[in-house]
């Protein structure tokens, strides 16, 4: 989620982050586009993938509320990609049935929305932090995309 700014003084911004109730209406909003997305690229019903939604819903409700409630310092994408993990490893008794009902949504049509509204939520602040960068932060960006796309694609060729 994007956060918003609250300017401190004249040179520090002050982040607030959303609260939530407001975390939890981006998420149902960013569930509904996914789910028409999903429709416009797969064809797939929106009823008959809503069941998926709802599971990936509450996996990141509880990635949330995990991050808030256990004080050790995991930020939620980490709380979340843990939960989704242990539901879904083959051991899990849940794994099959999640697995089933998630074969319903498509990914790459899911995130596609997210992407477009991660690029559009640029803040303020981070506008400013890169102006103050400089060039230095693209040739740094570069080397960093290209080295995780190389080291994924020798990865994903050894062992697939």
């Amino acid at each position: 989620m994007a956060t918003q700014t609250e300017t401190v003084n004249e040179e520090t911004p002050k982040e607030m982050l959303l609260t939530f109730k407001e975390s939890m209406i981006a998420l149902v909003v960013m569930c509904l586009v996914s789910l028409v997305s999903n429709w416009a690229g797969t064809g797939t019903d929106p009823l008959a993938a809503f069941p998926a939604m709802l599971i990936i819903f509450a996996m990141v409700v509880v990635g949330m509320l995990l991050s808030k409630l256990v004080p050790i310092g995991f930020p939620a994408v980490a709380w979340v990609s843990l939960v989704s993990v242990l539901l879904t490893i083959p051991v899990s008794p849940v794994a099959e049935p999640i697995l089933t009902e998630l074969k319903n949504i498509s990914f790459l049509a899911m995130v596609t929305p997210v992407l477009a509204y991660a690029a559009m939520a640029i803040t303020k602040m981070e506008v400013d932090l890169f102006k103050r960068s400089g060039f230095k932060i693209v040739v740094i960006s570069i080397l960093v995309f290209t080295g995780t796309y190389v080291g994924s694609a020798l990865i994903a060729n050894a062992f697939l």
